[in-house]
């Protein structure tokens, strides 16, 4: 468990170095791809053109029950992390991939989907709306179950997505998540009606991150 402070200075450290590599005439060969995995203490962030009336609970409120609250340079609006939410932040070279932003983010949905199709559930994308939702086409019945927002830089990306598993989401309540008004947000949890094993679906996370994006995790 994680404060996000911590975690966000290492991601940025990570992608400076991998930028100033490529700076200095280094090619793709020379940058360094990670994945990083973890919980996050409870923590609202609100992306860079986030608006802060999509928060519903004062600095105060936040004090009180022990809530971080961040400002940050990925793209989205404001959501929550905290525990038994798997947060993954890949800092990929996408020059040893491919240079195409909305195909990042259609691979990065596209591991969630996988996942979720292993516990029986059909994960979908939301058009318009970057993450992964169940039953997005019925209205009334949206469901967001997994978050993402990205930063890249020289084509080397952070920040990443945040699939809800065991998440309390009640924390959801004092915001409109990713500025979204009327769409409910869930997690496997909550539509699977038992708790989940959280390294279970980390591990496969992993493994269809592998399959996705054709590399090996080590």
């Amino acid at each position: 468990m994680k404060p996000y402070k911590e975690v966000w200075d290492l991601q940025e450290l990570l992608l400076k170095q991998n930028v100033e590599k490529k700076a200095t005439g280094g090619d793709a060969s020379s940058t360094i791809n990670h994945l990083l995995f973890v919980e996050h203490l409870p923590v609202y962030t609100l992306g860079k053109s986030g608006k802060e009336e999509n928060i519903l609970i004062s600095d105060a409120e936040m004090k009180i029950n022990g809530i971080d609250f961040f400002h940050i340079n990925r793209g989205g609006d404001i959501t929550f992390h905290g525990p038994q939410q798997i947060v993954g932040y890949p800092i990929l070279d996408l020059d040893k991939f491919k240079t195409d932003l909305s195909w990042y983010l259609r691979s990065l949905e596209e591991v969630i989907i996988l996942t979720l199709a292993e516990y029986g559930l059909k994960g979908d994308r939301s058009i318009g709306e970057t993450g992964v939702w169940l039953d997005p086409h019925e209205v009334g019945k949206e469901r967001k179950i997994c978050a993402m927002g990205i930063k890249c830089s020289r084509w080397v990306t952070m920040h990443g997505f945040a699939l809800n598993v065991n998440t309390n989401l009640s924390y959801f309540n004092n915001i409109i998540p990713c500025g979204i008004q009327n769409k409910q947000v869930t997690s496997l949890q909550k539509e699977l009606n038992r708790e989940i094993d959280f390294n279970e679906v980390k591990e496969k996370v992993k493994r269809n991150f592998e399959t996705v994006f054709n590399a090996v995790l080590i």
